[in-house]
């Protein structure tokens, strides 16, 4: 009944009038032919995700209600048109600009979960798509399409039962030889159903569910998955705390190497189909303190907990751990504690903050 009450609704408004496009012209983002790109936007505490080939564009979300950034960083990506456009759900953090997406580029094809919303900005997303003349479709978990060279597997959701985040479209996207698994606002229950139910889930990137809060990213289902990357999406300082700190633990504790759009602004993310080159907007490194300088470092072999915590990296339990090992002679030590491999030794010593006796 919601498929066809959202479809007939469409229907209706399919003569309005096309919004003229723009004749900005931007630099489109360079990759080479047979790459994937895929572009965790920076739109606060919200979501869009742009996926990119040589000849298919998909965005993901559309970003904040209360924000108008999504067009220009789509321009900035060289965007022009867009293939197919998901609304994962009605939230306005997650569709808050798909009617300005929807009027200002050429959409072919929209995907929405078909669970409907009473919000202006739901409505105004409705008017939009017939606006913009773009088909409509709501996906349900174990369909699969090919779009370019990606292979989307649908793994959510199977039936609508009013609860949003339930409801959520989460995708397996194949590029080659990798994946990734995006999971939108989805919680723990859809993911322990999707654990037990042996649907191949394994990704080598997982976009976290619900911007990095406890009510996702269940240990179960994160060692099922297993990836190499785990990414979220929050707006700096907002209101929720996200990224929740047991999650960002859990992420530690598994090895996942972890971004996220608050401390690293956007984050681009280029495969070949083999393997996966990461590039951030921002280091990690402006994350601390103003005060946190070269010349005012924080001493491995005297600092107290509380200020070892402040260094990336590093939570209270692994603040402990250096506690228990000093003395410690040489920066390369921190590599034997659990979790902390050459890549995040690199991100300590860019950072500059962590030093040794004497201030190095």
């Amino acid at each position: 009944m919601r498929v066809m009450l959202i479809a007939f609704c469409i229907a209706l408004l399919v003569a309005c009038d096309a919004t003229s496009q723009t004749e900005q012209e931007r630099v489109k983002t360079e990759f080479q032919e047979g790459e994937l790109l895929v572009s965790f936007l920076n739109v606060g505490q919200g979501d869009a995700t742009l996926l990119q080939t040589t000849d298919t564009t998909i965005l993901i979300d559309a970003g904040r209600h209360d924000r108008n950034d999504v067009i220009d960083l789509l321009e900035g990506a060289g965007v022009k048109e867009v293939d197919l456009f998901i609304g994962t759900h009605p939230h306005a953090d997650h569709i808050g600009q798909a009617d300005q997406v929807l009027l200002h580029f050429p959409v072919d094809e929209v995907w929405m979960s078909g669970d409907l919303h009473t919000t202006r900005t739901f409505e105004r997303t409705i008017q939009a798509i017939a606006s913009s003349g773009a088909s409509y479709y709501e996906p349900r978990a174990g369909e699969q399409f090919k779009i370019g060279a990606l292979e989307i597997e649908v793994l959510n959701p199977t039936e609508l039962t009013g609860d949003f985040h339930e409801g959520a479209i989460a995708l397996r996207v194949q590029h080659g030889e990798v994946v990734w698994l995006f999971m939108s606002d989805i919680e723990e229950d859809v993911e322990r159903k999707l654990v037990d139910s042996k649907v191949n889930i394994e990704a080598d990137v997982l976009r976290l569910g619900h911007h990095g809060s406890s009510t996702s990213s269940h240990e179960a289902f994160l060692q099922e998955v297993d990836p190499s990357y785990a990414i979220y999406s929050s707006g700096v300082d907002n209101e929720y705390g996200h990224p929740h700190r047991e999650v960002i633990e859990r992420l530690d504790r598994l090895e996942i190497e972890w971004f996220g759009t608050d401390v690293h602004g956007q984050i681009d993310m280029v495969s070949d189909g083999q393997e996966i080159i990461v590039k951030s907007e921002k280091e990690f490194s402006q994350q601390s303190s103003p005060d946190a300088t070269a010349s005012t470092c924080i001493h491995l072999n005297e600092a107290t907990i509380e200020e070892l915590v402040t260094i990336v990296h590093i939570g209270e339990e692994r603040a402990e751990q250096i506690v228990a090992m000093r003395p410690i002679n040489q920066i390369e030590q921190l590599t034997d504690i659990q979790g902390i491999g050459q890549g995040r030794l690199s991100d300590i010593v860019a950072e500059e903050l962590a030093c040794l006796d004497g201030g190095s």
